[in-house]
């Protein structure tokens, strides 16, 4: 995946600035795992939320117009090489079905939805090793039948 001139603008005028996006989501009075889809163009910001956020990274007003742009989603037809990435990608290779089977038992048949949806990461002190926490919630579907 070849990451977008905007979102390397981004990421460097955040780090410039000495931001975290949990810092940002105070500023936006959004979640910070949306504000980062923003970055990365998986998602789009109200003019009103993409003019704070080019405010608090101190960029031009121009970006504001890139920030509001519908944008085309997903990694593409590829598997990922990240090894972060990757690891999600091999977690649905494993655990996809199984979770499919579970979500059907409990709901019936459909699908959970990636649009009325939320994500949370979350860091778990432990002392084996620290451990990330995501929490994911989305809104069951169910197959309209016709």
């Amino acid at each position: 995946m070849s990451i977008p001139e905007i979102t390397q603008t981004l990421l460097n005028a955040k780090k410039n600035k000495g931001l975290s996006f949990g810092d940002l989501e105070k500023i936006l009075g959004r979640d910070e795992v949306w504000i980062a889809s923003v970055f990365y163009r998986q998602a789009s910001a109200s003019p009103e939320e993409a003019k704070l956020l080019v405010e608090a990274l101190g960029l031009d007003s121009l970006y504001i117009q890139q920030l509001t742009e519908y944008p085309v989603k997903g990694l593409g037809p590829i598997v990922p090489t990240d090894p972060l990435i990757y690891r999600f990608y091999e977690i649905m290779q494993v655990y996809g079905f199984p979770l499919k089977e579970i979500i059907q038992e409990k709901f019936g048949d459909g699908i959970m939805s990636a649009i009325d949806f939320t994500l949370d990461v979350d860091k778990e002190t432990d002392p084996k090793g620290d451990r990330v926490k995501i929490t994911m919630s989305g809104k069951f579907l169910s197959y309209k039948k016709w």
